[in-house]
């Protein structure tokens, strides 16, 4: 493939999104073709899956239910969207992938991280991330932001502050499991510091 696949990720309040933004307008003024998606979401299908996901009303929903949904919507999301743009030369940029479903699901939810890296490398194979960017925000700052924005609060914010250490717990083991392409940047810093940093990591793979 020939572009470059780079996902973003970080406790809930991390601020992915604007870090995003504006990265996206930086390497677009540098004449490069770069296109912006997210997880689960990005395409009709998954955006559908993601409403089922995050509907604050489906309190019910199993664990095993809640990574299979995700899993399904990343099968659909890559090979519609993400694989066909590498193939065209374009800088990806994704909110969250698989790394999320290995936080979350894998050990705050107590699935495992192994199992659910199986089930995902059943929905999109070996494709990784050429480069991950770990915005560290502690889970208590990140939910105060959220909380305190205009963002709509979705399922997943509504879990227990100890829920969200846990999946804080998940992304430093996943730093330790994948050192060359998980890069750490200090999230507490203001949004402009922080989308420089994530645009210098990026520079280096570029």
């Amino acid at each position: 493939m020939k572009g470059k696949f780079i996902t973003f990720e970080g406790p809930e309040g991390s601020g992915k999104t604007s870090v995003i933004i504006g990265v996206k307008e930086y390497f677009e003024k540098q004449g490069l073709n770069v296109i912006t998606t997210r997880e689960p979401g990005g395409i009709r299908i998954a955006e559908d899956i993601r409403n089922v996901i995050l509907n604050t009303e489906n309190t019910e929903m199993d664990a095993h239910a809640e990574a299979l949904l995700f899993a399904a919507a990343r099968s659909q999301h890559f090979s519609e969207k993400i694989a066909p743009a590498l193939q065209e030369n374009t800088i990806i940029l994704c909110d969250r992938f698989i790394d999320s479903s290995l936080a979350y699901q894998g050990h705050a939810r107590g699935l495992g991280i192994d199992e659910v890296y199986a089930i995902n490398k059943f929905a999109i194979g070996n494709h990784l991330p050429q480069l991950t960017i770990f915005i560290d925000v502690p889970p208590s700052v990140g939910l105060q932001r959220v909380f305190s924005n205009t963002r709509k609060v979705d399922r997943l914010d509504l879990e227990t502050l100890a829920f969200h250490e846990k999946v804080y717990e998940g992304y430093k083991l996943l730093i330790d499991m994948f050192p060359e392409r998980i890069k750490t940047i200090d999230g507490t810093q203001k949004v402009e510091e922080v989308t420089q940093d994530a645009i210098n990591t990026i520079n280096k793979i570029l």
